[in-house]
Formats: structure tokens, C-alpha cells, sequence
């Protein structure tokens, strides 16, 4: 998605807390105009997120984007969650906290810093990568599927807060596990089933360009794209509203800035 993003014109910093994987994205690139900026960061430490997003602004004038996929799993957790159940009463405290603090607070800290620069020049993206709804509720899946639904929950009440701003709020998922090192070498999973990295990035430069200034509280499902389709189809095939209005609209209670009396759904 980095490389994509700077491949495309993109002006980009790269963000990792592991140095040595955004060098080698920085070799890979090739880059000599300079589209490509390294950035050491602990996702967990606030001071970190804003001076982020202060580098940003020096190195380049401003933000438009933020993609917020950085993100831990169930391997914080256990190396062996996908063939042996991991309970919720055998999760280590301070692992469940480091899991809400990069895959929630993060996301957070990160668009709470933006969100004035791109309300003040009527324009900007917040794109958050959260996960497919059944692997929110799946068991053996704590912290990691309630850390995804808490951001999914997050960017829907973004993007209605953001309307009329010329700033938008969507979230965009792989559609399935993706081949990423998230999914450890040894798992038992053929890797050819896995959802390839390389689907996320065309509706990834959809939402960051100019053709979804009209798309926002909107959740994509990246193997469900199609490249060589019209947006609008595209958008029909794999779009939906963020999170559940449905569920809340059944309710009796809207989604839209309300308060609900005391003992409401």
C-alpha cells in the first residue's frame, strides 16, 4: 500500500515502528524524488502519533491522507492461535492493552491530529483498515476482533462528524486473511488462498484521490474491487455503510447525533 500510494505521485511517510522493514520498502521504491519518507514510530506512545504528524507537515507542507493499517494481531497473543483456541481469561492484561492502544488508540490519535489540518483546507481522507465482521466476533479472537469492531464503531461516528467538511472517513479491508507476515510462515494455510496485499491498493487509490469526493462512511472490500470496472459498479460490489445502521436502526435508535433515554438499546 506505501509503495503503491508512491508509485502513483504520492508524497508518502512511512511510518513503522520497525526500522529495518521501512528501509527495505524504501529500497524497493527506488525512489530518488524524494516521494518517500522514512519515519521510526511507537504507535503506542501519544507524543509519538503528533510528532508524526508535525514531521509530515514540515517534510511536506501538509496532509491529505492518512491510512491508518498499522495494526497487531493474535500472534501478539499466541503464535499458535489459528490451530489452538485462545480464551479470553488466558490473554495477558498488558498484551489486551497493547493490542486496544496501536489497532484503536492509534487510529485515533493519528485522525484527531489531522482532522483539523484537512477541515482548515476542505479537504482530506481518513482511511482505516479494520476487518471483516465475522473475524470481530469470532472466537479464540480476543482482543483483536473487539480492538477492530471499537475502530469500526470509531469510523462510523468520523464520518458523519466530518460531513460538509470536504474531508471523508471510510474503512477499507482485504475481504479475507491477507498474505501478509501477520499470518505466520508456518500456519496452516495455503498462501495462495490468501487474499494478495496487491488488492488492497486499487480501492486504496480510489479513496485517496478525487473520484470518492462524494464516499464517505463507507467500508470496501478490497477482493471485491475490480480494476478494470467503472467506480460505480465497483462501489455496488463492494461498498457498504460502515459498521451496523441496520442493526441500530432495528432498534429503534439513529445513528444520526441523538440522545437515547436511559435503559435504550
Amino acid at each position: 500500500m506505501t509503495l503503491g500510494l508512491a508509485q502513483g505521485g504520492a508524497l508518502v511517510i512511512a511510518a513503522d515502528i520497525n526500522t529495518g522493514a521501512v528501509e527495505d520498502t524504501l529500497a524497493e521504491l527506488n525512489d530518488s524524488a524524494g516521494r518517500l519518507v522514512p519515519h521510526r514510530v511507537d504507535l503506542t506512545r501519544v507524543e509519538e502519533c503528533e510528532n508524526l504528524i508535525e514531521s509530515a507537515v514540515r517534510e511536506f507542507g501538509g496532509v491529505d491522507v492518512l491510512v491508518n493499517c498499522a495494526g497487531l494481531n493474535m500472534a501478539l497473543i499466541s503464535r499458535d492461535f489459528l490451530t489452538k483456541l485462545v480464551r479470553f481469561w488466558d490473554v495477558d492484561a498488558q498484551d489486551w492493552q497493547r493490542m486496544f492502544d496501536v489497532n484503536v488508540r492509534a487510529p485515533f490519535m493519528l485522525a484527531k491530529c489531522v482532522s483539523p489540518i484537512m477541515t482548515a483546507q476542505g479537504w482530506g481522507r481518513i482511511i482505516n483498515v479494520t476487518t471483516s465482521f465475522g473475524t470481530m466476533l469470532r472466537e479464540g479472537n480476543t482482543p483483536y476482533g473487539p480492538a477492530k469492531a471499537a475502530l469500526e464503531a470509531a469510523s462510523a461516528g468520523w464520518a458523519q462528524e466530518l460531513q460538509a467538511t470536504g474531508v471523508t472517513c471510510n474503512v477499507l479491508i482485504p475481504g479475507g486473511a491477507a498474505d501478509t507476515p501477520m499470518i505466520p510462515p508456518d500456519a496452516p494455510i495455503a498462501r495462495d488462498k490468501l487474499v494478495p496485499v496487491s488488492a488492497m491498493l486499487p480501492p486504496l487509490i480510489f479513496l485517496a484521490s478525487d473520484r470518492s469526493d462524494a464516499v464517505s462512511g463507507i467500508r470496501l472490500v478490497a477482493n471485491r474491487w475490480r480494476p478494470d470496472a467503472p467506480d460505480n459498479e465497483n462501489m455496488d460490489r463492494a461498498g457498504a455503510p460502515i459498521g451496523w445502521p441496520n442493526l441500530a436502526a432495528s432498534s429503534g435508535v439513529t445513528t444520526k447525533g441523538s440522545v437515547a433515554a436511559p435503559g435504550g438499546a
